[in-house]
């Protein structure tokens, strides 16, 4: 393991909050790989970044970076940021007014040659596809652009990790999700392992080998895009990770084993759905995404379109069945039905994934699920 993050808490001094910052936390990265943390403000995301940079002191734990302690609390160490080798980028990009694009990248590598510098700026520009740019000024280039110089400064000196927070959330919504892709190519270009932290999904989507979900310092889970979607580890990570609703269900014996009986409906294909006896009297919640719930005219269930919101290519529909019960559903865009309207809808759920049935003012959202 190239990163490894062991049972890290972190504490701020004179701090009148009831729980750590971080606590423990346990992740790692392979050589090359890049994660991701996201999960709502407050959660200590950003603090273990700064912990993994040595900007923050740990209360418990380690971290080791090929296989180098950097931090360990138990035995006091805590090497400084500038003798890690680590690399940072932030929101703000930092640059020099004063100084060209080349000048701007070459700043962190003044120890080396002249025609060493020369070539590892032509090399990195090249890399974030700006060698055109190098005698230009920063504020002669786009947002976009002065983060790729960012990015480009901080892989100048070759840094064994890449800890980026939040890069893009100063730019507009297109432009990130083009950047997040663009910065997957480059750091896979250049072999450089990096964790990244964001609170917009689909740049975790976009750039993460492996993304770890936060909440109240603690780590939910720690997976790739696809587990995490469709195996939540928590209920909080199943609400926090896409679109979908918890409905009460129930865990049968049927003819040829088991099933899940649901508002929308039998399902049968639930071959890792647990047994009636894993909730009393097999009651509980089915986690329904809106991928899950297909548009369908001769369907026998129909739901009441409460609120639609146009994404393009689809609709997202709010919907209210008979029985109280409200789910979402992706349609695509051309059926355009109005608010107020009924329509058949039927499930379609390849991965059924259930949670205890508990009162909504009762939610554990770190209980784990059955499946």
């Amino acid at each position: 393991m190239f990163l490894g993050v062991e049972h890290v808490t972190v504490r701020y001094p004179g701090s009148a909050a009831p729980s750590p910052a971080v606590q423990d936390v346990s992740l790692g990265l392979s050589t090359g790989q890049i994660g991701v943390l996201i999960g709502p403000s407050g959660c200590g995301k950003t603090t273990l970044l700064r912990a993994v940079a040595g900007l923050e002191r740990l209360d418990v734990g380690r971290i080791e970076v090929a296989r180098e302690t950097l931090s360990d609390a138990t035995h006091g160490v805590h090497l400084a940021p500038e003798g890690r080798r680590i690399g940072m980028v932030f929101q703000d990009y930092a640059l020099f007014p004063h100084l060209s694009v080349a000048d701007n990248v070459a700043f962190g590598i003044r120890h080396q040659s002249r025609h060493e510098r020369a070539h590892r700026v032509r090399e990195v520009l090249a890399l974030v596809g700006l060698d055109h740019a190098a005698q230009r000024a920063p504020h002669q280039l786009s947002g976009g652009q002065q983060q790729r110089i960012a990015l480009a400064r901080a892989l100048a000196p070759a840094p064994r990790l890449l800890l980026l927070d939040e890069p893009f959330s100063s730019l507009d919504v297109d432009l990130r999700e083009r950047l997040a892709q663009d910065l997957r190519g480059i750091l896979k270009q250049a072999g450089t392992t990096a964790l990244f932290v964001t609170h917009d999904q689909l740049e975790a989507f976009a750039v993460g080998d492996m993304i770890g979900v936060m909440n109240r310092g603690r780590l939910e889970q720690w997976d790739d895009a696809y587990t995490l979607y469709h195996r939540p580890a928590s209920r909080f990570v199943a609400d926090f990770i896409g679109h979908g609703v918890f409905t009460p269900a129930r865990i049968i014996e049927c003819e040829h084993g088991h099933c899940v009986m649901t508002p929308l409906g039998e399902l049968h294909d639930v071959a890792e759905c647990p047994l009636p006896d894993a909730y009393p009297g097999g009651e509980c919640e089915i986690l329904l995404r809106a991928d899950d719930i297909v548009h369908d005219d001769d369907a026998p269930v129909k739901a009441r379109i409460e609120r639609k919101s146009f994404r393009g290519s689809e609709f997202l529909y709010t919907l209210r069945l008979p029985s109280g019960e409200r789910v979402l559903a992706h349609v695509p865009s051309h059926h355009d039905h109005q608010v107020g309207e009924w329509i058949g809808i039927r499930a379609a759920v390849d991965h059924v994934v259930t949670f205890a049935r508990v009162s909504a003012d009762a939610v554990d959202p770190t209980a784990g699920p059955h499946r």
